[in-house]
């Protein structure tokens, strides 16, 4: 699944940053102190003969996906996945018109999946992406990111990631920035449109895991996705799966939520130059003002925590000019 809009953008922002020819790196950032800071931060651990030079082997940043990277609301977007695959799935399962939270799921009604939580939403997610092959598993994930359309934007999920965003992985890598995904969401399914939509390859995408086995079948060697979860790489897993994947602690992280606080602890916890990010969503305009209390993406005792570790904390309506790409593309007829 190829998201044309933001290879675009991306492809874009990262010649104009790589060539030289961009004078401003960041276009989609409202001038201040947010954007001054990021920039600041780049340029003083990339200066060689600098007091705070970060060798290029060691310059590791870390973005969260849901809410940091892209759109999160009304609900994270595998969630809604997995919802879509337990309607696919109903016809073989005609206990489920009459059982919870199927039945609620088959009937549009996200009360009961509300009130049931994590656990929950977590047995939804190992009935929905287990059973099957990883191979399967992927084809299935990259056919409904081709068709599924995000119901208050109307464009794919690929489309609502964050113009600032882009800009920002493009600027990192182009001074030489190892960019990781650290998400609470599926390793495994977000590994289907990274590359594509971020530029970020899926050795470098670490989430939370379920359990797989290895299996002939047919005469073919395949793994099988079972109905297990391996590891939960959210709140204080998120250092956790740091420290197995990378073997490094970031200089760089960025967050939005309480499940990015240990990372953002972590990362900036460390000796040297560190920077930490939080994206505060405040725009119910363009997108979704919300932080606590919330049931998607929660936001309350990393904004508090903000201040004394030095965080950024930037407002989505305050220091974003643009939110998604599809804001930049032309009515029809104009040229």
């Amino acid at each position: 699944m190829r998201c044309v809009v933001c290879v675009a953008a991306m492809v874009f922002v990262a010649l104009l940053v790589s060539s030289g020819l961009a004078a401003d790196p960041l276009p989609s950032w409202n001038e201040g102190s947010k954007k001054q800071a990021i920039l600041e931060f780049v340029a003083k651990v990339t200066r060689e003969d600098g007091p705070d030079f970060v060798p290029k082997p060691e310059r590791i940043a870390t973005f969260d996906n849901d809410g940091t990277l892209w759109c999160e609301q009304p609900v994270y977007f595998q969630e809604l996945f997995a919802f879509d695959r337990i309607k696919a799935l109903a016809p073989q399962h005609p206990d489920w018109k009459e059982k919870e939270p199927f039945k609620s799921i088959i009937n549009d009604d996200r009360r009961v999946l509300a009130d049931g939580g994590e656990k929950l939403l977590l047995d939804v997610v190992a009935v929905t992406h287990s059973g099957m092959t990883t191979v399967e598993f992927n084809d299935i994930v990259r056919a409904w990111l081709r068709t599924a359309r995000h119901p208050r934007f109307d464009v794919p999920y690929t489309s609502c990631v964050y113009q600032p965003m882009l800009e920002l992985l493009a600027y990192l890598r182009a001074n030489d920035f190892k960019t990781f995904i650290v998400s609470g969401g599926g390793a495994e399914f977000m590994r289907n449109f990274a590359d594509q939509t971020y530029g970020i390859p899926p050795e470098q995408v670490i989430g939370t895991t379920g359990v797989v086995e290895f299996e002939m079948r047919d005469g073919r060697p395949v793994l099988v996705r079972l109905p297990k979860l391996r590891f939960v790489d959210d709140g204080p897993g998120k250092p956790v799966g740091i420290n197995t994947v990378i073997g490094r602690r970031p200089v760089i992280a960025f967050g939005n939520s309480d499940g990015d606080l240990e990372m953002l602890q972590y990362t900036t916890g460390g000796d040297g130059p560190r920077f930490g990010l939080l994206v505060h969503h405040t725009d119910g305009v363009r997108e979704y003002a919300y932080d606590h209390p919330s049931l998607v993406g929660q936001l309350d005792k990393a904004l508090a925590a903000a201040p004394k570790n030095g965080w950024t904390v930037v407002s989505m309506k305050s220091d974003w000019k643009v939110i998604f790409p599809f804001e930049l593309e032309k009515p029809a007829g104009n040229k």
